[in-house]
């Protein structure tokens, strides 16, 4: 778990983010979690929604906690066919990180990020392991991880 912190903090650093990373000694699995944790509110969390394009590429649909990823909305954005959900193996090979530990940004793959998530300046993600966070300012994350905004929530 500490290879997965030290990258975490260490791709901050090199990039410059205007972000923290977050360790806790309690499981930050699913949002409610997270945000009793660290005292803030629930709608301050997103959820990086790992799926599998036709051509075996990682799509990263990120949308606010209480939303959901439509894999419908996903396939017109990026013009190909309904992806699939990916499954914890693939997850694990190409993010190297596990679920409810994803980072919103540090690994290959096309990023979607849902146009409510921009209301925000600032947003909790996964901080590589389901101990951690990473409070990270919106405008520079979608500048790291050079995804794209539109809409993909249900």
């Amino acid at each position: 778990m500490e290879d997965v912190h030290t990258f975490i903090k260490e791709f901050i650093k090199k990039h410059n983010l205007e972000a923290s990373h977050i360790v806790l000694s309690e499981s930050c699995h699913t949002v409610q979690d997270a945000a009793n944790a660290i005292g803030a509110y629930g709608h301050e969390f997103v959820k990086n929604i790992c799926m599998m394009g036709a051509d075996n590429h990682l799509i990263v649909a990120i949308v606010k906690g209480e939303d959901r990823a439509s894999t419908s909305r996903v396939a017109k954005a990026l013009n190909i066919e309904r992806p699939r959900l990916a499954t914890e193996e693939e997850i694990i090979s190409l993010t190297g990180f596990p679920l409810g530990g994803i980072p919103s940004f540090g690994f290959k793959a096309t990023f979607l990020i849902d146009p409510n998530v921009t209301e925000l300046n600032h947003i909790y993600t996964g901080g590589g392991s389901p101990y951690s966070l990473v409070k990270i300012n919106v405008k520079r994350m979608i500048q790291v991880n050079g995804g794209q905004v539109v809409r993909i929530r249900k």
